[in-house]
């Protein structure tokens, strides 16, 4: 099936783009965040494409005053690669690999234009590959990039200009998630789910962190890596560390309190990181684990739109959708010799089924 973008020198494999593979959760998605200096205005979009399962959808999320407003679109995709846009929400890129501008048209009280300006050269990440017994659970490649972000939010009427000193991630990934409806054939032989991930940027002055980790159940790693972008740094320009995070848990919950990371730069001193989170969002706000706009789910008509709001006081640990936080945090650190700086960033987390570090059963 030829589309506008099989004119897009692009393939990767003997088939029309509108093909990928044979696998149905095949997904290409698009992920912006970022947050102003006083961590007032803290947001998130994202946008997906299953081609296999003939979807597009995309969301934007923006947590103000202890509130999340949430906008979900979703539509038919009609094997329609090239255009970058659902509903109100649309991606330009405006320089291939570092900048890109997202717009969202005011709808049902909410809006964005928003640029993201990369600080460094995207940051390929290791190739995320996870299988339970000989089904593939995971298969993609993820790159991701810190990024100034200059423009506006809408928030009910009120247009919001972000201040100089925003910033935030951006990140691209494709390749094969649990996407839609769930397989009604489970693994066999069967054993209970398990996932554990985090995520922890953070913005310096002088440069970016990159942190993240997949753990199984006794807590071995399986895919995690450490970066750091300086600023301005092109291609081949990272230093490469190694890390290892102990978190706090809120008692009761899966939800993270607080987080220490001990990092140990391939070419330079150990350092440790203290995260103390200001604000945090819910990431089914942008479809994640969301229990009616899953990513890659059909709404039953060509296209649908609709605002949520979500009370982020609101105490209910136990609801699955909730569990995938993502927290906003200061984050000082601190070097072997005493020296201190501080940043901002995420501490992004996920935790399903068992993790023995941590007493999740």
């Amino acid at each position: 099936m030829l589309t506008a973008a099989d004119e897009w020198h692009v393939h990767q494999m003997p088939e029309p783009i509108a093909v990928a593979g044979t696998d149905r959760n095949f997904y290409d998605r698009s992920y912006f965040g970022g947050w102003t200096p006083d961590g007032e205005l803290f947001f998130a979009l994202a946008f997906g494409i299953y081609p296999h399962l003939n979807i597009a959808d995309a969301h934007l999320t923006i947590v103000r005053g202890g509130r999340q407003h949430c906008l979900h679109a979703s539509k038919v995709l009609h094997s329609d690669r090239a255009t970058l846009a659902v509903g109100p929400v649309s991606i330009e890129i405006e320089r291939p690999l570092w900048a890109l501008r997202v717009r969202v048209a005011e709808t049902e009280g909410l809006g964005a234009d928003l640029r993201f300006e990369g600080r460094h050269f995207p940051i390929e990440e290791p190739r995320f590959t996870y299988r339970f017994g000989p089904r593939a659970f995971m298969d993609y490649t993820r790159m991701s990039q810190g990024a100034r972000v200059s423009g506006a939010l809408v928030v009910d009427g009120q247009r919001l200009e972000l201040p100089e000193g925003t910033v935030g991630m951006r990140d691209r990934s494709w390749g094969i998630r649990p996407i839609g409806l769930g397989d009604p054939q489970p693994v066999v032989p069967e054993e209970p789910p398990q996932f554990f991930w985090l995520w922890a940027p953070v913005h310096f002055a002088a440069e970016v962190l990159f942190w993240h980790a997949n753990e199984d159940r006794e807590g071995r790693a399986w895919n995690t890596r450490g970066e750091l972008a300086a600023d301005g740094r092109g291609a081949g320009g990272l230093r490469h560390a190694a890390g290892t995070m102990d978190v706090e848990l809120v008692p009761g919950t899966r939800w993270v309190a607080r987080g220490t990371l001990a990092v140990r730069p391939q070419d330079g001193a150990p350092f440790e990181l203290a995260y103390e989170p200001v604000a945090h969002l819910e990431m089914q706000g942008i479809g994640y684990r969301h229990p009616t706009w899953v990513h890659g789910g059909y709404r039953g008509k060509e296209l649908d739109v609709a605002r949520e709001d979500v009370d982020l006081d609101a105490s209910s640990p136990g609801d699955l959708h909730r569990w995938h936080r993502q927290l906003l945090c200061r984050v000082r650190r601190t070097g072997e010799d005493g020296s201190l700086d501080e940043g901002m960033g995420l501490l992004e987390h996920l935790f399903i089924g068992e993790h023995a570090p941590l007493g999740l059963r």
